[in-house]
């Protein structure tokens, strides 16, 4: 089993690069739902993995409805602004998807709300809107991995 990182319709190559470089680290899957903001062989994204996309899982696909269909058991967690409950007020455990949407939109309304028992967010102050993409994942999934004493990781 592992964690798992799905971006819905990322727009910006470097954002998910990084989250690639982070899924490499710590043996999270990245899913990538379609359409992408950019190709994937843009060198802007192949950088911010830089050599370790050899060492990510990663899978395609064209909607988020093919994710839940696929993975129909999985536990999902919706990162949004939005939401009541922050991350830490979940216990996560192997196996768990959270779910990250547009950098310039977030996840689509309906989403959250289909979500919204699920749905957490992560402290801030008012100076900004949100926190950057890549380090909004990289927050949750060491939270998660926390959680779980950092299972095969030293």
């Amino acid at each position: 089993m592992a964690l798992h990182i799905v971006l819905v319709e990322p727009e910006i190559p470097a954002n998910t690069g990084n989250i690639a470089r982070t899924c490499a680290a710590t043996g999270t899957h990245l899913h990538l739902v379609r359409p992408l903001g950019f190709r994937t062989d843009d060198a802007t994204l192949k950088r911010a993995g830089l050599d370790y996309w050899h060492a990510v899982t990663i899978e395609y696909h064209d909607s988020f409805a093919e994710v839940q269909e696929k993975y129909s058991g999985g536990r999902f967690f919706y990162a949004t602004t939005k939401a009541q409950k922050r991350y830490t007020d979940f216990a996560f455990r192997d196996g768990d998807f959270f779910v990250f949407g547009k950098e310039t939109k977030g996840l689509p309304p309906e989403m959250i709300e289909a979500g919204k028992e699920t749905a957490m967010r992560m402290p801030m102050g008012e100076a900004v809107r949100s926190l950057n993409l890549s380090n909004s994942a990289a927050i949750i999934i060491y939270e998660a991995l926390r959680q779980m004493d950092f299972p095969q990781l030293f």
